[in-house]
């Protein structure tokens, strides 16, 4: 999968060459790229925004400059994102579709935002992360592409996207491992028990019965 991150900031991405998502650029499962909007600012002071029409506080990001941006790294065939609070929240059914794209460009915005008209002329799909106001689009880009990487073939093993919290409804059960007692508390019997029947069965009620206590929403 090809992302491209339209960005104000893109020094704030340099953890992503780090832990799993690392290794998959390494091997060229996934390609990141991360583009500067400032570097297509007309201004001579690498200037990008204005104040807004109409009045109001902070300013707001120029459309002709996120437009050249985008046509940089132009592709029919791409899904374009804009990270925003009045998104649609992102979630695990989400996550997964968009693995499936080949292309995703990510645009974050920042200040107090983003011209209206390149939103309506590129935007595909805005996403937020959750009913909050971040500073920026960062934060949440970097979300979209860990969550969405981990759904790659060949970035993690397949088993562990099967039976982690979320991919069947429920919430993940317990996991355990040595020491086989640790302040005085013992790794459950079944687990050692070498029975993977019952240990298969313990770990579906555990899911359920952590969902419930934790997330009774998700059984509704």
């Amino acid at each position: 999968m090809k992302i491209d991150v339209l960005t104000l900031f893109p020094e704030m991405f340099e953890t992503l060459k780090s832990s799993i998502i690392g290794k998959a650029i390494e091997k060229n499962i996934i390609e990141i790229n991360l583009i500067n909007i400032r570097d297509f600012s007309k201004d001579k002071h690498k200037k990008v925004d204005d104040t807004p029409y109409g009045g109001g506080a902070g300013m707001v990001i120029r459309p002709d400059v996120v437009y050249d941006a985008y046509k940089s790294v132009y592709d029919k065939n791409a899904k374009v994102i804009y990270l925003s609070p009045q998104g649609k929240v992102l979630d695990q059914k989400k996550v997964e579709n968009l693995s499936l794209e080949n292309h995703l460009i990510l645009l974050c915005g920042h200040y107090e935002g983003i011209d209206q008209r390149v939103l309506d002329e590129i935007v595909d799909e805005e996403i937020s992360i959750g009913d909050y106001v971040l500073t920026g689009g960062e934060l949440p880009a970097m979300v979209v592409i860990d969550t969405v990487s981990r759904y790659i073939e060949g970035v993690i093993n397949k088993a562990s996207t099967n039976e982690e919290s979320f991919s069947n409804g429920l919430l993940e059960y317990p996991q355990y491992t040595r020491p086989e007692e640790f302040l005085g508390k013992k790794v459950p019997d079944i687990l050692i028990s070498g029975h993977h029947e019952n240990i298969n069965k313990w770990r579906q009620e555990k899911s359920l019965e952590i969902t419930k206590l934790k997330r009774p929403d998700l059984l509704k």
